[in-house]
């Protein structure tokens, strides 16, 4: 790298504001892609500073600690350290330390001081830190620690500006790297008293908003009640703005589709045009707002500070199910998607704890299975009200409480064959609650449309054009009397399948549609798209031709199914490379796959015999 470049390495404990540092720094010139051969994230940005020179920034994954327990701390380790294979060695760490909290954050400044490379800290949350009345004495903490210190407010707009100053200029010198044996180890603590003593002066250890509201947000009961009616308000948010939002792509698409079949000359590159994209994945597209919507308001819960709090709260519901307080991250993750709520259980320490954290992981509504639940929930119940709330938001609320019974029920018989019956209760830091910072909310909205996108444009592609191709050959025989879809190999597929879930409520349409939603959920709205467009069978719309050919005792059942049934494939080899036993991804998947049909059938005869 030459010298007018500068590549950063910014490391710090989570929850320091080091991502809004990152934010602020690099804007909308960032990047975000995966370590090679792992899902952990790795997001790099660029910033240009006033004298010319390019700042490379590389924003690290949050950890408490060098001493490498999880995925996440090990590539944080080993990136700051130059021990990566692939990827460069920072020129410069930027450790960042909340301010308010520097009995925790000063530790693991230690820690880096000890790899020998430069570094420089910087306070954050300084403004926080003033109004709770906390002094600093800046000069005498960087003397103490031997290395450069700034103050930052990484929410306000030129709250980096002596970071960037300081960065900007001579990169201060590498520390001398320190023996890394127990004895010194131990001895850091001591040096973390000794600096606050000498450096910190603070009225009281919390805030007293913090204080007022965790009375409330953290009672055994009230807390509990407060968290219920946080999710049911947002599920009823979803579809009182998403819903509307997604009618509007949906017609969009379905008024191109009508024009470009107009100006395309009949044959197989017009129906896989309009049946296939425009059908297929325009359906799917239509259902974007929903799961943004969705995402906005855990991005906004987390950015408050809220939702460790809710880890904090379930803690003792958890370990009553057979599973630890650590799991209640992992599995929250898992309402995104499984991968990264499974690859989080590394950092569970009890390794059958983690087990069952993995095995009921996939149990957690992931936002894949949102367009599914849209679509169904759309077209069968109306869009009525029930007192001030949403029919269609409180089913979907039900449907998302349904995963969360579902994975205690499994928890719970997990404990009981269990030999080892040890709890082990959650310790874990508390932040403080702050208002979310609308630029932040954006670029993790920007982040997760993005990946939705780039699921579109891959995998679901992929699979929407050979959906498209099964669909539609071969031909009917001559003679035929039939619809020519079902001469076709969906035909043929689904008809087979079709004897497997006929008790369930399934047709030989939706039963053709669950192998690309093993591959990806989202996938299975594209393919009942495909195949309804391709028979003639939905000039109405999806919804409308699901209404049409199948009864609300299958809808019910369908949507069921998907609550429980086995996860994508990338789950299960997720499984299989966490484990290392083939024996536990056929356990996740049986478990799952008998759960989903029996929950299935109980809710189709049940409602075929209330109907």
């Amino acid at each position: 790298m030459s010298a007018s470049t500068l590549r950063i390495a910014l490391v710090g404990n989570p929850n320091c504001g080091k991502t809004a540092l990152f934010n602020q720094l690099t804007g909308g010139r960032q990047k975000v892609a995966n370590y090679a051969g792992v899902t952990v994230e790795r997001k790099e940005g660029r910033f240009t500073a006033p004298s010319g020179r390019v700042l490379h920034i590389l924003d690290l994954p949050g950890t408490y600690s060098l001493e490498a327990n999880s995925p996440d701390e090990q590539i944080t380790r080993d990136v700051c350290a130059g021990n990566y294979p692939g990827e460069l060695p920072p020129d410069l760490i930027v450790c960042v330390a909340d301010a308010t909290n520097l009995r925790l954050h000063l530790r693991f400044v230690l820690e880096v001081r000890r790899l020998g490379r430069p570094v420089v800290l910087a306070l954050n949350m300084m403004d926080t830190a003033r109004a709770r009345g906390i002094v600093i004495d800046v000069p005498e903490l960087q003397r103490r620690l031997g290395l450069p210190v700034v103050e930052t407010v990484a929410v306000k707009r030129g709250g980096a500006r002596a970071l960037i100053a300081r960065v900007d200029g001579e990169v201060p010198p590498a520390a001398p790297v320190q023996p890394d044996d127990a004895a010194s180890r131990a001895d850091l603590h001591a040096q973390v008293r000794e600096l606050l003593a000498a450096t910190v002066r603070m009225p009281r250890a919390t805030a007293a908003l913090d204080d007022a509201l965790d009375r409330w947000a953290l009672h055994p009961v009230f807390g509990l009640a407060i968290l219920a009616v946080v999710m049911f308000l947002v599920f009823q948010a979803v579809y009182a703005a998403g819903k509307p939002m997604s009618d509007l792509i949906g017609g969009a698409f379905g008024w191109l589709g009508e024009h470009v079949a107009v100006a395309m000359p009949a044959g197989p590159l017009q129906s896989l045009v309009v049946n296939g994209l425009f059908g297929g994945l325009g359906t799917v597209i239509g259902f974007l707002p929903v799961i943004l919507v969705l995402f906005l308001f855990i991005l906004t819960l987390e950015e408050s500070g809220y939702l460790p709090r809710a880890a904090f709260l379930l803690d003792r519901l958890m370990l009553s199910v057979g599973l630890t307080g650590r799991s209640f991250i992992p599995l929250l993750s898992s309402f995104a998607c499984a991968i990264p709520g499974i690859m989080g259980t590394r950092s569970i320490q009890d390794p059958r704890d983690r087990l069952a954290t993995i095995l009921i992981a996939p149990l957690m509504t992931c936002s894949a299975r949102l367009p599914v639940y849209a679509l169904l929930i759309g077209a069968f119940i109306p869009a009525r009200k029930v007192g001030l709330f949403n029919l269609q938001g409180i089913v979907l609320f039900a449907l998302y409480l349904a995963g969360i019974l579902g994975a205690m029920a499994v928890g719970w018989v997990m404990k009981r064959l269990r030999r080892d019956k040890s709890e082990h209760a959650l310790l874990m830091e508390l932040p403080s609650y702050r208002m979310p910072k609308l630029r932040d909310v954006a670029i993790g909205l920007y982040e997760r449309g993005a990946i939705f996108m780039r699921r579109l444009t891959g995998v679901i592609l992929g699979l929407t054009v050979l959906m498209w191709f099964i669909s539609t050959f071969p031909g009917p025989p001559v003679g035929a009397t039939g619809p020519a879809i079902n001469y076709s190999f969906a035909g043929y597929i689904g008809r087979g399948l079709q004897f497997i879930f006929a008790p369930i409520g399934f047709n030989w349409e939706i039963s053709l549609a669950l192998i690309p939603a093993f591959a990806a959920r989202e996938t299975a709205v594209a393919a009942l798209a495909t195949v309804y467009l391709v028979g003639g069978q939905s000039p109405g719309g999806l919804e409308h031709a699901l209404a049409g050919q199948i009864s609300l005792a299958s809808a019910l059942s369908l949507l069921v199914w998907f609550a429980y049934a086995p996860q994508c494939m990338s789950t299960l080899a997720l499984i299989r490379r966490e484990t290392n036993s083939w024996r536990n991804v056929a356990i996740s998947f049986s478990y799952m796959f008998v759960l989903a049909y029996a929950a299935s059938f109980i809710v189709y005869q049940l409602a075929r015999l209330l109907s």
